[in-house]
């Protein structure tokens, strides 16, 4: 099955409080599931490789191995290291570039492709993403129950 997957990450500062997030689509552009969560303070770039990694375990828990994944991101450093352009020269990256690469490995076909953030599946992600952060309070409380939440969100799309 052909399935095409839209990834966002988001930091308030850099590193600051940050979200990842992505969303699925069959071949004919059908909304599967989206999934936003938040990460705490990371950097923009870890942001962007756990919404990669988090939308490929997702893949694959639904799809198997079977899925023709072309994963679109508006990063072209994270998409660029994937793709293997790019040495991944950060060491906190690299343990992130090696899970996202083996999860890849695992499906029939997955190929990353750099997208404009005007891409309108990006956008969408994007403003999530900001909804996210936006009502992220200081009491870690709050936190742990809106990442409760938002993982509740995905349970049931598929089907």
């Amino acid at each position: 099955m052909e399935i095409h997957v839209y990834t966002d990450g988001a930091a308030r500062g850099n590193p600051g409080p940050s979200a990842s997030g992505y969303a699925i689509y069959d071949q004919k552009e059908k909304l599967l599931v989206k999934m936003f969560f938040y990460n705490g303070r990371q950097t923009n770039n870890v942001a962007e490789y756990l919404a990669i990694i988090a939308a490929l375990k997702k893949v694959i828990e639904e799809f198997g191995g079977k899925a023709e994944l072309t994963l679109f991101s508006d990063s072209k450093l994270v998409v660029n290291q994937l793709g293997g352009k790019y040495k991944v020269n950060d060491a906190n990256l690299r343990k992130l570039h090696r899970e996202a690469s083996k999860l890849a490995g695992a499906l029939l076909k997955c190929r990353f492709v750099d997208v404009p953030r005007e891409n309108p599946h990006i956008s969408m992600v994007d403003r999530e993403l900001n909804r996210l952060l936006d009502n992220i309070k200081k009491d870690e409380s709050d936190i742990v129950a809106i990442k409760k939440a938002r993982e509740g969100e995905q349970k049931g799309l598929f089907g």
